[in-house]
């Protein structure tokens, strides 16, 4: 094969993984609960197989599915998207990324402050959009910096633009992501500008931008760029892997943007990888617990899935698969939920078949490698690897 376009619909599980009670999550399934929208229609994944999945409780209408299959298990100790995503890439984190429910340290802090030459306001896990509500204002006043985190390992910086510029906030995460290694090493500093006044509300802008640990080993990604196949990135894939391995990227500001650009590249001649986050069904539907909102998302996705399969080449794969689960109707938390995800593989030489449950995200990676003909090591086996 010479393309793969793998698309990782950040957040949509298919269901309660066994291991779900040890995160704190009971009876969580991202899929069922979305499915119980009237905006949820989703003609072409029914096509390609995902209600065929192991597990999988509603109710599709194709019988024969026209694609490869599998719902997947993360092996990694966590469920958040920098953990999902090094999976996806080959690398299993045996141990989860500190979180602080109780606010950072001060040997975290006082280093920030000294080397901002600003203060900290909030210091505990808090709702994006609620914490520039209730510290907007003193922030505005001060000049100090909004400093909070939420049950995944992040340190988020959050600052009004007419009072900290995008590009110094970014100088502030370098800071911050300088000062966070080792037992504090979280997966992402986020920069998170926004605008407004505290007499009309304060609005979150589409300059955020994350800070990534390095991945503690080599991905698919070093191994493809290593091969000297192209590896290009869209949306926060750059972010999540520190541009690692990485030969081309471009950002957008949402699904839309996201989708636009999957066209762009299917138009394009390029050979490797083409790994794409669209990240809307987490940030603006999952956290928010928005079961309408999502399932209208999904459901624009799936109509723009009929382009994206009109324009693959018969030496093209199309992959899609989740990092982690956010169930919207889930109100015990307004976290991420650890659940299964699932895995299409669809192109002229895929075979349809069910490989039923896999039991780490790993096979991803191995299964792209395979394809593209490059070799490395990495966690995980093809799917197809062994009899099928």
């Amino acid at each position: 094969m010479k393309r793969v376009f793998l698309i990782v619909l950040d957040s949509f599980g298919i269901g309660e993984a066994p291991d779900a009670a040890a995160f704190g999550d009971y009876n969580v399934n991202t899929l069922r609960s979305v499915a119980s929208s009237p905006y949820f229609c989703l003609p072409n994944l029914d096509k390609l197989g995902l209600f065929r999945m192991d597990g999988v409780t509603v109710e599709g209408k194709t019988e024969n599915h026209i694609a490869a299959i599998a719902r997947m298990q993360e092996r990694s100790k966590g469920k958040d998207t920098t953990i999902g995503h090094w999976e996806i890439a080959g690398v299993v984190s045996p141990d989860p990324l500190p979180t602080y429910p109780e606010g950072f340290p001060e040997e975290v802090l006082e280093p920030f402050r000294r080397e901002t030459g600003r203060g900290v306001l909030c210091n505990k896990p808090y709702s994006g959009t609620a914490v520039i509500r209730d510290y907007g204002k003193q922030h505005m006043e001060t000049g100090d910096l909004i400093v909070y985190t939420s049950a995944d390992s992040v340190f988020q910086i959050a600052a009004h633009e007419e009072i900290v510029s995008p590009e110094t906030l970014y100088e502030y995460c370098r800071v911050a992501r300088r000062i966070l290694q080792g037992k504090h090493g979280v997966g992402r500093v986020i920069a998170r500008p926004f605008i407004g006044s505290p007499a009309e509300g304060f609005v979150r802008t589409s300059h955020r931008h994350d800070f990534s640990l390095l991945p503690p080993a080599p991905t698919m990604l070093d191994i493809l760029k290593a091969a000297g196949r192209d590896v290009i990135a869209v949306g926060k894939i750059w972010d999540i892997f520190a541009g690692q391995g990485i030969t081309e990227h471009v950002f957008t500001s949402g699904n839309e943007e996201g989708i636009q650009r999957i066209y762009d590249y299917l138009d394009k001649d390029f050979d490797g990888l083409c790994f794409v986050n669209l990240v809307d069904y987490d940030m603006l539907y999952g956290h928010r617990r928005d079961v309408d909102g999502y399932a209208k998302a999904l459901t624009y996705f799936d109509e723009k899935l009929s382009g994206i399969l009109e324009r693959l080449g018969p030496e093209d794969v199309l992959m899609i698969t989740a990092d982690h689960g956010c169930d919207p109707a889930y109100t015990a938390t307004t976290d991420h939920t650890r659940e299964y995800t699932p895995y299409i593989v669809y192109g002229e030489g895929i075979k349809p078949y069910n490989y039923g449950t896999r039991n780490t995200f790993a096979d991803i990676a191995a299964t792209v490698l395979e394809l593209l003909g490059a070799e490395g090591t990495i966690a995980g086996k093809s799917l197809f690897e062994g009899p099928h």
